[in-house]
């Protein structure tokens, strides 16, 4: 299979961060191994989880969300924090303190905001969807549970 320019350089843009989540010692469900557009959104995703601040107050999502999300969490006052592992099985969901439904996305945002201190993500943007396809990898082969609970 040949690949055309655009496509190279797609998978070019993601090689840095790549390597930065093989540096860190970072590994995906193995449904996502290999190479290609996803997989390297994927790898950008773990990258960002574990790296990225947000030119916050210097903590990044594995702060709280431990082992990558793969494990229960701890928030900054020692709550307990579910991981991460059905969260984009269950979303969009309500979420009774903004009275609304909210999205992956929007959650995304919110630990951004609050937890990391840190300024939003572009919707739709390259950083944005190369965390939701890192969180939606946690969540392959998880039943769609819209509204569910986080274990």
């Amino acid at each position: 299979m040949q690949m055309n320019v655009n496509e190279r350089k797609r998978i070019a843009h993601f090689t840095g961060p790549l390597l930065g989540a093989m540096v860190l010692g970072l590994s995906l469900p193995s449904a996502w191994a290999g190479t290609g557009p996803l997989q390297a959104a994927v790898q950008q995703g773990s990258h960002i989880f574990a790296a990225d601040t947000f030119k916050g107050r210097g903590r990044t999502c594995q702060s709280c969300h431990l082992a990558g999300g793969k494990t229960q969490g701890e928030a900054p006052n020692g709550a307990k924090i579910p991981s991460l592992t059905n969260a984009a099985a269950i979303f969009p969901r309500f979420n009774p303190q903004r009275k609304r439904v909210v999205t992956l996305e929007d959650q995304i945002e919110a630990c951004i905001a609050g937890g990391i201190g840190g300024r939003p993500l572009k919707y739709g943007g390259r950083k944005m969807a190369a965390l939701v396809s890192y969180l939606t990898s946690l969540s392959h082969g998880q039943p769609i549970d819209m509204g569910g609970k986080p274990k």
